[in-house]
C-alpha cells in the first residue's frame, strides 16, 4: 500500500530536542490531522518529510523509497507552508501561470475558479495581499495540485469564519472528486473535527496519540458528579484531567465507560478539541 512512513524520526536544534523517536504513518487516500500546539514540532516534521529539512536520525518512505535517497518521489507531494513563499512583486495571476509551468498536475482552470468564489484579486501584487489573502492563495494553489498527497501547515491562517467554511467545503468536493492523502497539521482543532479521518498528536517533539477520529471519539467520555465519588470511579483509569469546583468535580477520561456506573454519576461524551487540550496538558496518554 502506497503510504508515507516516518520510522523513529530525531531532530536537534543546538540543545533543543524538536522531534524525540517520532513514527507514524500516513496512508494513501486518508484524510489526516497532525495537531499540536504552537512549537510541538509539526512544523519541523513536515519539513522532513518534504526534505527541506535533514533528521539528524530516522527515515522517511514515501510510497516504499527512502526519501533522501530519491528525491524525485517528491514530485508526488506537495505542500502548503505556513511560511511566505512567494515574490512579493510577483501578482497572483502570475504565480498561478507559473505554478502551472513548474507543477504539471496543477490544474490552473479549476484554481482560477476557486479564486473567483475566494474573491481573491489576480491582479493584485502578493505584498498587497492582506495575512488572509495570502492563506488563501497558498490554499488555490495546494487544492489544485493535484498529486498522491497534499500537505496543509496551518492552513486557515488569517481566514475569517466565511473563508474557513468555503476551505472546507472546497476541500472535501476535491477530496470526493479525487481521493488522496490530506495531512492538515495545525494547532486549530475544533473546526477540522468534522472533516478528518484519523489524528495524531504531538507535544514537545513527541507521538502522544495516533489513532482513528471515531475510535478515539468512542473512548473520550467525561465523568461528573460528587468529588469523592469521581475520584473513587476514575481510580485506576486513564484519565487526562480533573477539573473540581466546590463539591462538584468533572473526570476526563480515555477507556470505557463501565455497565453499572453510580446513579450518582453523570457521562457525556467530549469533543476532539477537549481530549487535545486535556491530553497536551497532561503530556502523556
Amino acid at each position: 500500500m502506497n503510504s508515507i512512513q516516518v520510522k523513529n524520526i530525531k531532530k536537534h536544534f543546538g540543545k533543543s530536542i524538536v522531534l524525540e523517536n517520532v513514527s507514524m504513518t500516513f496512508q494513501e487516500d486518508k484524510i489526516y490531522a497532525l495537531l499540536g500546539r504552537n512549537g510541538a514540532g509539526k512544523s519541523t516534521l513536515m519539513k522532513i518529510i518534504t526534505n527541506q529539512l535533514f533528521a539528524d536520525e530516522g527515515t522517511v518512505l514515501l510510497d516504499n523509497e527512502v526519501l533522501t535517497e530519491n528525491a524525485n518521489v517528491l514530485k508526488d507531494v506537495y505542500i502548503m507552508s505556513a511560511e511566505a513563499t512567494f515574490p512579493k512583486d510577483m501578482k497572483v495571476k502570475e504565480i498561478l501561470h507559473w505554478t502551472q509551468q513548474f507543477h504539471l498536475n496543477f490544474d490552473k482552470e479549476k484554481a482560477l475558479k476557486h479564486a473567483e468564489l475566494f474573491g481573491l484579486p489576480l491582479k493584485k501584487k502578493v505584498s498587497k495581499l492582506s495575512t488572509g489573502y495570502q492563506t488563501i492563495l497558498k490554499l488555490v494553489l495546494a487544492m489544485n495540485n493535484h498529486v498522491p498527497y497534499v500537505i496543509y501547515d496551518e492552513p486557515i491562517l488569517g481566514l475569517d469564519a466565511n473563508h474557513r467554511e468555503l476551505f472546507y467545503k472546497l476541500l472535501l468536493q476535491g477530496y470526493e472528486d479525487r481521493p488522496h492523502t490530506i495531512i492538515i497539521a495545525t494547532h486549530l482543532i475544533e473546526e477540522i473535527a468534522h472533516v478528518v479521518e484519523h489524528v495524531v498528536i504531538i507535544d514537545k517533539g513527541r507521538v502522544l496519540l495516533d489513532e482513528d477520529v471515531d475510535t478515539l471519539l468512542e473512548r473520550g467520555y467525561s465523568i461528573s458528579g460528587n468529588t469523592q465519588d469521581v475520584q473513587q470511579y476514575a481510580a485506576g483509569k486513564n484519565v487526562l484531567d480533573i477539573d473540581t469546583i466546590g463539591a462538584l468535580s468533572v473526570a476526563y477520561i480515555l477507556g470505557t465507560v463501565e455497565d453499572d456506573l453510580p446513579e450518582t454519576l453523570t457521562v457525556s461524551a467530549i469533543n476532539l478539541q477537549k481530549i487535545f487540550v486535556k491530553l497536551t496538558d497532561k503530556g502523556v496518554v
